[in-house]
């Protein structure tokens, strides 16, 4: 079931593209990756789903109903986590919880202690005296407690430690397996990998590619090492390729040919030796960014 549609979304800050024509759709219950560095108007899209910037154009969908600043019971289906965390400095962490939890009208206080507990945060402290590892935590809280249907979630682990991180990615998990719609929006790699089914690639406000993680890491991208005799200039002319490394008489560089196509094309030089190694999934998602 499509829960989280975007149709044609189109951003301008005054004459600055920010996002432009982008348009995706999330199902029930899958992890989906939103990937691109900073700048790349990840932000952007999450702030125009949530409806806290205006749109220059398109429209956003949330569990088949048009979703606009009006619908407030659709917004009590989701989870949000903006990438800065601003909250009341001079209260206290349980006078946050307190406050957000009176927001509903179920309960939510067990699953608060059960989550302040595993991400292991004092509730006596002040916001003010909060690291940013803690408030992070806190603003995971704030997303998940009221146990919403869908998580739209900005660059989430950013100030975690390792071990905290990896806590959250066994909560997101388990959100997964309760039917949970997770956007996970991030500019780091190795997190994608982790936890996600799907990934779209966005680069300078568009998105340039939706993959399963699984057909991602089956793409025909290979990372080669060849040390010649001569003609390496040639070489580089001959497989239209950029160099990521020239050392005399080597030469490494990125290959999307398949291997018998390779061999071919380089069997007419004096090859001393070639290494070919499978790219991780992180030299397949920078492929994109080149």
């Amino acid at each position: 079931m499509e829960i989280l549609k975007i149709e044609n979304l189109t951003k301008y800050y005054g004459k600055v593209l920010a996002v432009k024509d982008l348009s995706l759709s999330l199902n029930e219950g899958e992890i989906f990756g939103f990937i691109g560095p900073n700048g790349a108007g990840k932000s952007t899209t999450i702030k125009s789903i949530m409806n806290l910037i205006n749109k220059t154009s398109g429209n956003v969908y949330l569990n088949g109903e048009l979703f606009t600043k009006e619908k407030i019971e659709l917004k009590k289906i989701i989870g949000y986590l903006p990438s800065e965390i601003s909250l009341y400095d001079d209260l206290t962490v349980k006078e946050i919880l307190d406050y957000h939890e009176s927001f509903y009208n179920k309960k939510i206080n067990r699953r608060r202690k059960e989550l302040v507990k595993r991400l292991q945060l004092a509730e006596t402290k002040k916001i003010e005296d909060l690291s940013l590892g803690n408030l992070k935590k806190l603003g995971i809280i704030l997303a998940l407690m009221h146990e919403p249907k869908i998580l739209i979630l900005d660059e989430p682990t950013s100030g975690l430690d390792p071990i905290m991180q990896n806590i959250f990615y066994e909560i997101l998990l388990e959100e997964k397996e309760k039917g949970t719609t997770i956007f996970y929006s991030t500019h780091v790699l190795s997190e994608i990998s982790k936890i996600c089914d799907r990934v779209g690639i966005i680069k300078d406000g568009k998105l340039l590619k939706i993959e399963t993680i699984k057909e991602l890491s089956k793409k025909n991208l290979t990372n080669v090492t060849i040390e010649i005799e001569n003609n390496i200039d040639e070489l580089i002319k001959d497989l239209a390729i950029t160099p990521l490394l020239i050392d005399k008489n080597m030469i490494k560089f990125k290959n999307i040919l398949d291997s018998n196509t390779l061999i071919k094309k380089i069997s007419k030089y004096n090859i001393k030796n070639i290494l070919i190694e499978e790219a991780t999934l992180e030299d397949v998602f920078m492929h994109y960014y080149e």
